[in-house]
């Protein structure tokens, strides 16, 4: 018996509202607080006026969807006729919204299933699509949940970042280090890898930053690739100037050349952590 299974992430994943509705995916808008106000990314704030923002020297924060906004979402999924939810939230190990959405599920009389893909960003993209084709498959909610979950670190994401300023300020490094690192021009290039923001490497200067994280890419590309099996690219960038996204882009698909590469701009939760003129790349494993 076939049973309709919905699939649910949040904006973290890079996918809107509107591009939701076009493949059948529902989506939950993840707020941002700015002096105190509460914004929602591709709703009611646009990247372009996030940065202003944040350029302006604005307090800024991230921050979890509420209980209601996910339950929202989840039984408008139910009024739609669909009988079990997979629910694929940005990593645990980055925000508590996945351990409230666990909690939040018990209710829902195991109709609900949160899958901890330890995914952020494009490669959160990447499990989310693969997950809405396991559904129309014919794929139990039990099944996507379990392919999820174990295929969660066969994926990575680097990511070089402008100014040491945001990193500071969330704890990332000390006042010194991010003085030092403005002085001499060095950028740090930080590792996304499963559960954790880590420090991967610091390199002088924006160009060689790039350049670092293609070739650190390309070998953890071969890897992944190691056995026969496939993978997605994906590249983003924080960037104000749309000339910049595409200087960026260029470089990476001279890097990747003949590969299918999709490209969204960096999403706001990330970006409250390292500013504009971030650039990052991710790649997964194909999980099926």
């Amino acid at each position: 018996m076939f049973i309709r299974t919905a699939i649910v992430t949040d904006s973290n994943s890079g996918i809107f509202e509107e591009e939701g509705r076009k493949r059948g995916i529902y989506i939950v808008p993840m707020p941002v607080i700015i002096e105190g106000k509460t914004y929602y990314e591709g709703i009611d704030l646009t990247h372009e006026e996030f940065y202003q923002m944040m350029s302006e020297r604005k307090k800024i924060s991230s921050s979890q969807p509420s209980p209601y906004e996910v339950t929202k979402v989840w039984d408008k999924a139910f009024m739609d006729g669909y009988e079990t939810v997979v629910y694929i939230p940005m990593s645990s190990g980055i925000s508590g919204s996945c351990q409230t959405a666990a909690a939040l599920a018990q209710d829902y009389g195991g109709r609900v299933y949160v899958a901890d893909n330890h995914r952020i960003s494009v490669t959160q993209r990447f499990s989310v699509l693969e997950a809405k084709a396991m559904a129309e498959k014919g794929y139990s909610a039990e099944e996507i949940k379990e392919t999820l979950e174990k295929a969660a670190y066969e994926s990575l994401i680097y990511v070089g970042v402008e100014t040491l300023e945001h990193l500071k300020r969330s704890g990332r490094v000390t006042p010194e280090g991010a003085a030092i690192g403005t002085v001499l021009n060095v950028k740090p290039l930080l590792v996304i890898e499963g559960e954790r923001l880590d420090a991967f490497a610091k390199v002088r200067g924006t160009k060689k930053c790039k350049e670092r994280l293609l070739v650190q890419m390309k070998e953890s590309a071969d890897r992944l690739q190691e056995g026969g099996a496939q993978i997605y690219i994906g590249a983003a960038g924080s960037f104000v100037e749309p000339k910049e996204h595409k200087e960026w882009f260029e470089m990476v698909q001279e890097m990747f050349a003949g590969e299918e590469i999709c490209y969204d701009p960096l999403t706001i939760s990330i970006g409250c952590h390292v500013g504009a003129g971030a650039f990052g790349m991710g790649i997964s494993r194909r999980m099926y």
